[in-house]
């Protein structure tokens, strides 16, 4: 039996009191949920900033590393059968130690940016005859890696990058330092390209015969020696490097030393860079060089040979 009977009009007021109460707890309840959930999104953005602002700091602050073995110079030397010197690293707050001068040998000085397409011609104009001097065991050769051109990677960073791999190679395997150059020579990128990349790099290191372990990759793609790479550049540039016994700073790449002098001839003018060293070598021997042409000028300053302020 269904019951009819009416609702009185106390009755109604008061389903109507708890219908609105019903409505307005739920809607105190969708806003505190609302509210929490506002105050947790901003809370995580919040943290993450804290997180992003505090890696900041703590990398600005961060003190500079010990350079790499190998390279108490800033540079690696490669002497006959391609046997880099060995030297301990050096710490962060260490100045480089001037290489030796030598009396038995010509001691080639080479400043050097890989992205430098100077540094690529003169590499592979005078490469061949630096090859045959050290097979010769009457030179050595000095590399020196700068970062000069970053901004001409596309904001890869490349020269720096670059110059932290050769600093990975000279501390994990030495002896394949030489290889592993002419390699990145012969793999030159242009100007405004992003560069090799990492993997690219570490893939030359290989064939050159680096043992390319974790630790080696590592090295690569965390750019561990980049404080190093900085300090060295504007070390070069500001002051006569270790090499340059006669006060010779680096304004441009490549620059040339040979036996403390510097080589200003072009690049590209292998019978110049020849009868330099030759010069060199006589001296050494004892001997009188053949008579050749003087060098002619080096090129002005350019994008790849800039100036101490432009590094």
């Amino acid at each position: 039996m269904t019951n009819d009977r009416r609702l009185t009009k106390n009755e109604r007021r008061t389903q109507a009191r708890e219908a609105a109460k019903a409505q307005q707890q739920k809607r105190q309840r969708d806003e505190r949920l609302r509210k929490g959930l506002t105050i947790g999104g901003i809370l995580v953005g919040a943290i993450a900033i804290v997180a992003i602002v505090t890696l900041v700091i703590v990398n600005a602050i961060r003190p500079p590393g010990p350079g790499p073995e190998n390279m108490a110079s800033d540079g690696i030397v490669v002497g006959q059968g391609y046997v880099a010197e060995t030297t301990p690293a050096l710490a962060a707050d260490e100045a480089p130690v001037a290489t030796d001068e030598r009396d038995d040998v010509v001691q080639i000085v080479i400043y050097q940016d890989y992205l430098c397409p100077y540094c690529g011609l003169f590499e592979t104009t005078n490469g061949e005859a630096i090859d045959q001097l050290i097979s010769d065991g009457v030179a050595t050769v000095e590399y020196h890696p700068v970062s000069f051109l970053d901004r001409l990677s596309l904001g890869e960073e490349y020269s720096t990058r670059s110059a932290n791999a050769a600093a990975c190679v000279a501390e994990a395997s030495p002896d394949s330092f030489y290889a592993w150059n002419t390699l990145m020579y012969e793999n030159q990128p242009g100007e405004n390209t992003e560069g090799l990349t990492d993997d690219e790099i570490i893939g030359l290191a290989e064939q050159a015969g680096v043992d390319t372990n974790a630790a080696f990759t590592e090295c690569v793609e965390s750019v561990q020696f980049e404080s190093w790479v900085q300090r060295a550049t504007q070390d070069a540039q500001l002051e006569p490097g270790p090499s340059g016994e006669d006060g010779v700073q680096i304004t441009g790449t490549p620059t040339v030393l040979v036996n403390g002098e510097q080589y200003r001839g072009q690049p590209g003018d292998g019978a110049s860079f020849t009868a330099f060293v030759q010069a060199a070598l006589g001296q050494v021997t004892g001997e009188t060089a053949t008579e050749s042409p003087a060098p002619s000028e080096s090129p002005a300053p350019s994008e790849s040979t800039p100036a101490p302020s432009e590094g």
